[in-house]
């Protein structure tokens, strides 16, 4: 049984978790359906989007995770971080949809490091390879998409199918007898991450491909994109923090009791 401010906490979380996608939001902002945005995209985009965001995740990864503190407790800086992805996205915004495979690596950095702050005041160690892994995992936190069904949709479902890859990833590195062990499993789940954050990136592009954004309308898309992921990290890294507590399977019974 969870104390009634641990429950408090878990039940902010869900509602951080399962909150309705990064299209609705961005819908709001630019006052028209996405879909209009949508239908802008060049035809080969979806080709591309998989290699766009793979690269950025992977670069951000090695820039943010590996050059941060390890100063657990720590009160994270978002608001400096907002900043940074905010003036990105004008840049990307000025440019054009064109600009995104330069932009996005800057943006998603700065949104990593962001995350990884948050992952710091809840008591993670940044050293430690599962919370790097856990702060990649965010990137695939966005919410209901418009191609999930309700069977992979949920923040825990989620969870397993991201676990699943590092299990795979593990047993190759025991058959394999591998000396770098977190390396391979990280490759392995930036790769199923990307396919879950390109969604996230589809839509965003999607909006700056509408041509009166411009460089403010980047800006205030990249910083709803920021306020997303954050919103994301905040309820993991509570979720966590209450598993290193009360246990995986009590904080999953209690966490599938609360409404939203």
């Amino acid at each position: 049984m969870l104390a009634p401010d641990d429950l408090a906490d878990l039940q902010q979380a869900k509602n951080l978790l399962e909150h309705p996608g990064l299209a609705s939001r961005i819908t709001g902002v630019i006052g028209m359906p996405i879909e209009k945005g949508l239908a802008r995209l060049p035809a080969s985009w979806s080709r591309h989007i998989g290699d766009v965001t793979q690269k950025a995740l992977t670069q951000a990864a090695n820039a943010a995770l590996y050059t941060l503190r390890d100063q657990p407790g720590r009160t994270p800086s978002n608001r400096w971080h907002k900043v940074g992805v905010a003036v990105s996205g004008g840049v990307g915004g000025f440019f054009g949809l064109g600009a995104i495979a330069i932009e996005l690596p800057v943006s998603t950095t700065i949104m990593l490091r962001s995350v990884a702050d948050i992952a710091r005041s809840h008591g993670e160690s940044i050293s430690s390879e599962d919370t790097r892994r856990a702060c990649i995992e965010v990137f695939a936190l966005g919410g209901k998409t418009a191609v999930d069904d309700s069977a992979e949709s949920g923040y825990f479902a989620v969870r397993a199918a991201l676990a699943q890859s590092v299990t795979e990833a593990g047993k190759y590195i025991a058959e394999k007898g591998l000396a770098d062990q977190g390396a391979p499993m990280m490759v392995k789940l930036i790769a199923r991450v990307a396919k879950r954050f390109g969604i996230q990136v589809t839509e965003k592009a999607a909006a700056q491909a509408i041509p009166a954004i411009g460089a403010a309308g980047g800006a205030a898309i990249n910083t709803l994109f920021m306020n997303h992921f954050q919103d994301m990290a905040r309820g993991h890294f509570i979720v966590r923090r209450l598993e290193r507590q009360y246990g995986v399977e009590a904080v999953r019974e209690a966490y599938d009791n609360l409404c939203v």
